[in-house]
């Protein structure tokens, strides 16, 4: 449990705002680096098979301005696609009207380590915002990128033991870790600590329910 716990410090959070069509988006950025060259991710981050592996299962027309659906999560449009350096996404919930794109960029550090980035862009309600902050969207990308390391690792897990140790303390103790990680990347994207600590609380409590009596 401490090696995955430990893995929160292991990414750099930004947290930040953008004007897109008029509009002002959210932004958040996780950069972590992995010991593995930049083919290799790129292809564990691309490849339905592999996909389905560490992340979700994944279908449709998987080229630029083709459309994918991640089984029982987001779908949208293949906007870029830059082997082995750049992918762009649209990033739809259901029927949720709005901007939101994700966008994956890789920098190779040498024949064996790559920096990952990933940024979502979204323009969100300013209420839900306020309630959760980037925690909302944050704590799960923080587990994306912990299923990725441990995938590289060949430490890659069934989807159902994945299901079962989202239950367990480790889990837990990572998804209020990464709460609190954001929480400490919003307030140094200049948000007041009282607004932090609200968001940060509603977004444990989401992610990490108190346990039954």
């Amino acid at each position: 449990m401490s090696d995955i716990v430990g893995q929160i410090n292991d990414i750099h959070r930004e947290v930040g705002r953008r004007e897109v069509g008029g509009e002002e988006a959210r932004t958040v950025l996780l950069r972590r680096t992995y010991p593995a060259a930049a083919e290799d991710v790129w292809d564990a981050c691309t490849s339905p098979e592999r996909l389905g592996r560490w992340f979700l299962p994944v279908s449709g027309d998987l080229r630029p301005g083709g459309r994918y659906q991640l089984e029982g999560n987001a779908g949208g449009e293949i906007l870029r696609c830059e082997p082995p350096r750049l992918l762009r996404v649209s990033w739809v919930m259901g029927q949720a009207p709005g901007f939101s794109e994700v966008e994956v960029r890789l920098t190779p550090e040498g024949a064996e380590r790559t920096v990952f980035e990933l940024e979502h862009v979204a323009v969100v309600e300013p209420k839900f915002w306020d309630q959760y902050g980037p925690g909302a969207v944050g704590v799960g990308w923080d587990l994306t990128v912990l299923g990725l390391g441990m995938h590289l690792e060949g430490r890659s897990v069934h989807p159902s033991e994945a299901v079962a140790w989202m239950a367990s303390d480790g889990a837990r103790a990572f998804m209020t870790g990464s709460s609190e990680a954001w929480g400490e990347a919003h307030t140094a994207s200049g948000e007041s600590a009282a607004a932090v600590a609200a968001s940060v609380h509603a977004t444990t409590e989401f992610y990490v329910p108190p346990k039954a009596e």
